[in-house]
């Protein structure tokens, strides 16, 4: 039976297929995909973690134990899981764990452009790189084998274009799979000094091991053709090559850590110029370059953004592809959706002229004009933390002037210890939850403060207010932010104080329910023109020359709009 799939869905069907036991993640675009289908399987027990660090040790926790296990994050997420990933490299598995990581060339939703295949390196597990959804379902088939038989966790680079490009995929039924026994062997799973020092020979050596073993693995393969030209690449790289370059000869790699010297060079020797053409930096070059084999290609490619056929054609021949150009499409630039109820809270932000530290989030879209809601965004709970960072810095009364901004999936996520840190170290920042009860940005997930677990199952709600207080907050408010006017006053009382605060901005986030209010329109007689709506960013708002009008296809009924309209020309429409 075949089926055409995204690679994020090759993924969990390679899950199902290899007979996992346990899936964990966080969701985070490219990769949300892969545990979402994972949890249709109802013989896959499949959970959202508060974070990747908590993931993977759940899923640590699940491999050593005896069954196969998938954890999966994006690039940026296995910054927050380095911590077990490199130890557990020592320790090794029991049944397989393969850690499954999405990177984002190009940065269609991330904020950097890291590159998984040197964590690979530092941590000393084996990365492999699939180039369609075909070999993302086999690859994690494969990735539980050599994961049992090398006694390694296995890491699965994905990168955007392969999560999310569909290609057929042919389906196998699951293998029987039972649980391994357990044993207890703390020179092995405890990694105090004495016995890591012990279990860091056994990495190396099954490092040189799997290094030796990949010249003759399968997923290393060679296409023979016309042998002026050779190109070593992987993943969706070797796609744009079989593209535009179909006659050359190729060395595809399935695994891209360690690499396989012997079959590389055996394949340099059969070509008279060889090319590396991979995405980011180059990795695999400088592998080829200190093995003194001599590339063509050497600093031809960029290390930013992605590839892409017409690249590597224009490189590789100093020629443009015969290719028409596509028509232009007007920009659709990102912005908050209509009746977002963290648009009055940006508004007030900026009317107040408070700075804020802000996170990562859809909330991150009211840094842009005309919101300019906030000032600073680098990573997962990280706005807590920096606004303390500025009050220990310009003092207590320039502090007035700032505030964190973080949502609830990601106050869950890291941003907790922050606030710890600022009832600890006697701060007095003010931090503000956009709490919309979902993680928005990567597609309505479920977490801790939902009630609902990613099967959609009834589970405990984390009470915010409870844990805030518990921390040693004891100034604790909660306002709906579509109360404009209590926006404001909270702020402006919350930011003076000379005590630690957090304010609760709590609303649905307005797909949620996709139940919309009566939309709103503009009476053009009473309109003045003064375009003060215009600063909400709503997209159902429209300028035509002085003309103001609302689309009623696009309006939520929020109301923000006419709460700050001057003249009362807003009016909710009726029947």
């Amino acid at each position: 039976m075949k089926e055409l799939l995204l690679g994020n869905e090759a993924i969990a069907r390679g899950a199902y297929e290899a007979g996992v036991k346990v899936a964990t993640a966080y969701p985070g675009t490219p990769s949300t995909e892969i545990t979402e289908c994972i949890a249709k399987y109802d013989n896959i027990y499949a959970e959202w973690s508060p974070n990747e660090k908590v993931a993977l040790e759940v899923a640590i926790g699940s491999a050593i134990s005896g069954g196969r296990t998938i954890v999966s994050m994006k690039h940026v997420g296995l910054n927050v899981a380095a911590d077990p990933l490199f130890t557990v490299a020592y320790t090794g598995v029991n049944a397989g764990l393969v850690i499954v990581v999405a990177d984002d060339p190009g940065m269609h939703s991330s904020q950097n452009e890291q590159n998984t295949r040197y964590y690979g390196k530092a941590a000393n597990i084996p990365i492999l790189e699939p180039s369609d959804s075909q070999e993302a379902k086999d690859f994690v088939i494969f990735a539980f084998e050599l994961s049992e038989k090398y006694d390694t966790p296995v890491i699965i680079r994905m990168t955007t274009r392969v999560s999310h490009s569909q290609s057929i995929v042919e389906l196998c039924e699951p293998q029987g799979q039972k649980l391994k026994e357990y044993k207890k062997d703390i020179s092995k799973y405890v990694m105090m000094p004495g016995m890591a020092k012990a279990r860091h020979i056994i990495v190396e050596d099954r490092m040189n091991n799997l290094a030796d073993d990949s010249n003759s693995m399968s997923i290393n393969e060679v296409e023979t053709n016309d042998r002026s030209v050779g190109i070593i690449t992987s993943g969706i790289s070797y796609q744009y090559v079989k593209e535009v370059l179909p006659n050359a000869s190729i060395l595809k790699l399935g695994m891209v850590y360690p690499l396989p010297d012997k079959l590389i060079r055996e394949f340099a020797s059969t070509v008279d110029k060889l090319y590396v053409i991979e995405e980011l930096e180059p990795f695999i070059e400088e592998h080829v370059k200190s093995m003194g084999i001599e590339i063509a290609s050497d600093g031809l490619f960029s290390i930013q953004g992605e590839l892409s056929g017409n690249i590597i054609y224009s490189k590789l021949t100093g020629k443009e592809l015969n290719k028409k150009s596509p028509a232009a499409v007007p920009g659709r630039p990102p912005v908050l959706c209509p009746g977002c109820p963290h648009r009055g809270v940006y508004y007030a932000l900026k009317k107040l002229k408070l700075h804020a530290t802000g996170d990562i989030g859809c909330y991150t879209l009211g840094a842009l004009p005309p919101l300019e809601g906030i000032d600073t965004c680098i990573c997962m709970g990280a706005s807590i933390g920096m606004v303390h960072g500025i009050e220990k810095t310009r003092g207590r009364k320039e502090t007035e002037k700032w505030i964190g901004v973080i949502g609830d999936s990601t106050f869950i996520h890291s941003g907790i210890t922050g606030l710890i840190d600022i009832v600890y170290n006697k701060g007095i920042s003010t931090v503000v939850i956009l709490d919309n009860s979902t993680t928005g940005m990567t597609g309505h997930q479920d977490h801790p403060a939902t009630g609902k677990t990613i099967k959609g199952e009834p589970a405990p709600v984390l009470n915010l207010v409870e844990l805030i207080s518990a921390i040693g907050i004891k100034n604790i408010k909660v306002v709906d932010p579509y109360d404009i006017a209590k926006v404001e006053e909270v702020l402006m009382e919350e930011t003076k104080r000379q005590e630690p605060s957090v304010i609760i901005f709590s609303r649905p986030c307005a797909l949620l329910t996709k139940k919309k209010e009566k939309p709103f329109t503009i009476d053009q007689n009473k309109c003045r023109h003064c375009n003060i709506c215009m600063g909400l960013a709503c997209p159902a708002i429209t300028r035509d020359g002085k003309t103001l009008s609302i689309d009623k296809t696009l309006c939520n009924g929020c109301g923000l709009c006419a709460d700050i309209c001057r003249f009362n020309a807003i009016e909710r429409l009726v029947d």
